[in-house]
Order: structure tokens, then sequence, then C-alpha cells
């Protein structure tokens, strides 16, 4: 006769509960193992419920501290840039309607909009898409003008009624630029947010990015209908309008790029971060030679006298428009030359002399010094010919030696510096191991 087993305790559910922000949370362990939570309850004010569920939807998860700094500010001018964008789109394809001797309502024109970025369109698409060398190297530069050029599309389109018998004309040439300004405008939408991801959360950066220009989109949708039913029903509100929306747009989208963290080097980004770098350490040398007498050659370490640029503190500095300018404490360095215009043949072999297996070549000038990098040069390759040519010409000014000595004893203190160098540049968030030069020219042996 077999024993009777005792009956089994019944398994007591494991559950707790955690209040945090006036928020109670009931959390349990099914018999399946898995954990299910519930809000048992919520005493915060409706205002913070909403805008919780606001930051939900539309921002990365974990925001703030999933993202690199200037986010917030990138996406308030980005929400507004698109809502001013899309009001401005109604009133331009209201008046190509009108210039083609219709009478739309502002719902007709919205619906019409979608099918004439069509034609013209994609031609000027075909056309930037040669172009996306450089904007890797210039993504912010690209950006802004990307608007610009959509906006000079737009501006025509509003103009069109005023010439209807060349609309084709018009309406051509408009979303011939709009085109252009679409690809420019994917094109450099990697890499801006890519420098904002911080956790390797770059989809989801993009997807909330994406939901919150959907969302003022319509917004913006919905105010150009009012617009074009009311102040802007003629061409002389579309042209007090237009320009304004035209301009909040452009102002938009110049904030946003300022306040982008780019971390990867392309020429001006690269030229910065060693102009800050040495320039502590060229103020030492000329203290040291005008009070002391003492020789014009010290050794910097980056955590003694040089200072490490961030991405984030080069943001607000950098020339969105111009990057092609010479900085003269890095050394006026020219990137991108041929290395039959850059080098004359007589100087080559001395200059891989002076730099033995390196992947650059410098060519001091009167005005510049053009750098010229192998083909599978890296940003480190940049960075040291950078400190080289900043180096030399901050010899050069206290100095009678000639340009090859020059440029050995410059050599050998970007040796002495690099390393420690390199490291803080990487701390700080800095990606070297591309350099972004556009189509700039480059050699190989």
């Amino acid at each position: 006769m077999q024993k009777k087993e005792p009956d089994k305790a019944p398994e007591i559910p494991v559950y707790w509960i955690e209040t945090s922000d006036s928020v109670s949370r009931h959390f349990q362990f099914e018999p399946d193992g898995q954990l299910s939570m519930k809000v048992v309850d919520d005493a915060r004010p409706v205002y913070r419920r909403v805008a919780e569920s606001f930051l939900n939807k539309f921002f990365p998860s974990g925001y703030p501290y999933s993202v690199n700094e200037g986010y917030l500010r990138y996406t308030q001018f980005r929400a507004l840039q698109h809502f001013s964008s899309a009001a401005l789109s109604v009133l331009s394809t209201q008046s190509l309607l009108f210039a083609a001797g219709l009478r739309p309502t502002p719902a007709q024109a919205t619906a019409v909009s979608w099918i004439l970025k069509d034609g013209m369109q994609h031609v000027g698409k075909l056309i930037c898409s040669n172009l996306g060398a450089r904007m890797d190297s210039e993504p912010k530069r690209w950006r802004i003008l990307a608007d610009v050029l959509y906006d000079l599309g737009t501006g025509l389109e509003v103009l069109s009624p005023l010439c209807p018998h060349l609309f084709l004309e018009v309406a051509g040439l408009g979303n011939f630029a709009k085109g252009m300004a679409v690809v420019a405008a994917r094109a450099t939408r990697l890499p801006i947010y890519s420098s904002f991801a911080k956790e390797g959360n770059l989809s989801d950066l993009f997807a909330k990015g994406e939901a919150i220009s959907t969302l003022f989109n319509v917004l913006g949708l919905g105010v150009g209908i009012q617009l074009a039913s009311t102040v802007c029903s003629s061409m002389q509100g579309k042209f007090v309008a237009g320009p304004l929306l035209s301009i909040v747009h452009v102002c938009c989208v110049i904030e946003e790029m300022r306040a982008t963290p780019v971390n990867t080097l392309n020429p001006q980004r690269t030229a910065m971060v060693v102009a800050d770098f040495v320039k502590v350490c060229f103020t030492l040398q000329h203290d040291l030679l005008f009070y002391f007498h003492l020789p014009n050659f010290v050794n910097c370490h980056p955590t003694q006298t040089g200072k490490i640029s961030s991405p984030a503190d080069l943001r607000y500095h950098e020339d969105l428009l111009f990057p092609g300018r010479l900085i003269e404490d890095a050394g006026n360095v020219k990137v991108g030359q041929a290395l039959h215009r850059a080098v004359r043949p007589s100087k080559l072999r001395e200059l891989k002399e002076i730099f033995p297996g390196e992947k650059f070549i410098l060519s001091p000038g009167n005005k510049w010094t053009d750098l010229v990098l192998e083909q599978n040069a890296s940003g480190e390759d940049a960075l040291r010919a950078w400190l080289v040519a900043a180096y030399a010409s901050s010899m050069k000014k206290s100095s009678h030696e000639s340009t090859s000595v020059t440029l050995q004893d410059a050599y050998e203190k970007m040796n002495s510096v690099f390393d420690p160098f390199l490291s803080e540049l990487q701390a700080k968030g800095w990606h070297t191991d591309r350099f972004l030069d556009g189509t700039g020219s480059r050699f190989s042996w």
C-alpha cells in the first residue's frame, strides 16, 4: 500500500509594490516566470502624466541620459522648422494651381502637393546624389543648404501666378531645387542623428525624431490651410507670410545645426581641435622665451597645458557656411590638392624621408601648407600631419632654420605628445578612425 503524499502547499505569487514620483506600481511574477506590472495608484497631476506620455512617444528611451548634449535644443528647432515648412508648402501649392488657371480650395491644394513633387524634382535628386562624399564631410553645411534650396523652390512656386505663361518653367525649376534639397536633407540625416546617439540607440533616436517631424508637419499643414483660406488668399498676403515663414524655417535649421555635436573629423574640426591644443603650448613657449630666454621647445602633455576640445565644445564655433577657411594656429593647412600640384617632384623624396612610414606629405608654402593624404589614411594620420604643421608654423616665427630642419623638429615634437593627445581625444568622444575630406585628392605608392 502506497503512502499518500501530502498535498503541496499552493504557490504564493511573488509580488511587490514600488513607489516612485507619486506612482505606485505592482510587480508580480506569473506562474510561467514572466514579470507583469500594472499601475495601482498615480497621484501625479494631469499635466505631469501628459508630459511623460509625450516624452515616451517622441523622445528616446532613457532621455535625457541616453543622448548627447544639445539634443533638446536640436529637437525644439527641428519641430519649429517642420511646422513652418509645412505651412509654407500649402501656400506654394495653392499658388501653383492658381498659375495653372485653377481656383482650388486650401484642402485641394494640400492633397495635390504630393502629386507635384515629381517631374523635375527627380532630375534634381539625381544631380545631388553625386555629392554624397561632400555631405559626409560637412553634414551641417549641406543640411542648411538643403533648406535654403527648398525655400528657394517654394518661393518660385509662390511667385508662379505672376507669370502664368511661364508656369511650366517656373514650376519645373522650383521642383528641381526642391529635389536637390530632399536628397541633401536625407543624406545628412544619419550623421546628424549619429552624433546624438550615446548608448547604441540610433534606431530609437531616428524613430522618435521622425515622429516629432511628422507631428509638426501635420500641425503646420493645418496652419497653412488656415492661412490659405484667410490672410494668404491673395498674392499680397503671400508676399508677407511667405518670407516670414521662410526666415523662421532657415533660422531654425541653423540653430539645429549649431546645437549638433558632430564627432567625426573633417578638415575644419581637425584644425580647430589642433589649434585649441597647441595654442596653450605656444603661449607657454613664448613666455619662457621672452621672460627667461629659454629655448622655444617645450613638450606639451595634454593633461598639463594643451586643451582637448570635445565635439560639444566646438559645435558653436564651426563655420557652417564657409568651412574651408584656414586657421593660423593650426598651421594654415589646406587639404585635398592633387599630389603633383601640392609637391614639386624635386622635393617629394626629401619630404618622404622627413616623414618615414607616414601616410601623409606636408608641403609648406608662403601662405599655407598643403597636406596630401595616402589613400587609406585615417583620422589619426590627419591629426599627426596637422600637429606637425602647427608646430612647424610656430617654430618658423622664432627660428631661422631651413624648412627641412623645422619640419624635422616639428615631427619629433609631434611624436612626443601624440599618444596622450590621441587618448584624450578618444575619451572626449571623437571618432579618429576616419577622416572625411569630401572629394579631396589622395595618393598611393
